[in-house]
């Protein structure tokens, strides 16, 4: 028995043509396909990072780095670390400024201390002598004027009169200034001191007697050893700074002054 003739249309049926390569994938199939790296920095280089802002808002600036900043810091000179750390003791003259330089030609500092870079630590009033310290050492001129490192400094004071005990108690205990009370301070009566004339010399009276106090302390007031002894009832004629701390004038002309390497024995 013959079979049937196969119709065109059967034929062309039974096996579909082949669809066109497309190089755009199905949507399941790209569901399915594992994104690769390059595409996912594609994705996040597309995504915009919204700019940085202050509390208030304003764009923060971005500071400016030098590329070259290193090659710069290697170029710049290193500063010296050879300067020594030095005090220099300097008995200071009646009448002569503690500074350096004056517009109206007052004697300063400066026609008796030929140094460099060195400053005071603390002041002498100018009608004032002895002890001043100047240093180099930015540590020591705060130690030296900060009260509460308690920093002793002994005056040779002589006073107008004879004071009493009475007196002296009260400048031991602290008397009531114009800029409040003073600290306890250590006095006592002393001989007078073998010291070099002042010029000009003190005035005195010669029916009043004088009498010379050792008077210790370690607060920096403005004349405040003159105050003191006015309050009590005994003005100062002459004021002499012998000792800070561990320095005096021991074996220092007026005048004079001598320099020390921190860490020698004064």
């Amino acid at each position: 028995m013959s079979q049937p003739p196969v119709s065109k249309s059967m034929n062309k049926n039974k096996f579909p043509p082949k669809r066109a390569h497309s190089s755009a994938s199905s949507p399941t199939q790209s569901a399915l396909r594992p994104a690769s790296k390059g595409s996912a920095n594609r994705v996040a280089t597309t995504d915009k990072v919204p700019p940085a802002r202050n509390a208030n808002g304003s764009l923060k600036k971005t500071p400016f780095k030098n590329p070259n900043r290193r090659a710069i810091a290697a170029a710049k000179p290193m500063q010296s670390q050879t300067l020594t750390p030095i005090i220099v003791l300097f008995n200071k003259p009646f009448d002569v400024l503690c500074q350096f330089t004056d517009e109206q030609g007052r004697k300063t500092l400066k026609d008796y201390i030929p140094i460099a870079d060195v400053y005071a630590a603390g002041r002498l009033d100018r009608d004032s002598e002895g002890l001043l310290l100047l240093t180099n050492d930015g540590q020591l001129q705060a130690r030296l004027t900060e009260p509460k490192k308690k920093t002793f400094k002994t005056y040779w004071v002589q006073v107008e009169g004879v004071p009493t005990e009475d007196a002296l108690a009260k400048l031991r205990q602290g008397v009531e200034l114009n800029d409040g009370m003073t600290l306890p301070a250590k006095v006592k009566i002393m001989d007078e001191p073998n010291i070099w004339p002042r010029n000009p010399p003190v005035r005195e009276r010669k029916n009043i007697p004088t009498t010379w106090l050792e008077i210790q302390i370690h607060e920096g007031r403005n004349r405040q050893v003159r105050r003191m002894t006015a309050h009590i009832g005994y003005p100062t004629l002459r004021l002499i700074r012998y000792k800070i701390g561990q320095w005096s004038l021991d074996n220092l002309p007026s005048g004079e002054h001598k320099c020390i390497r921190l860490g020698d024995e004064a």
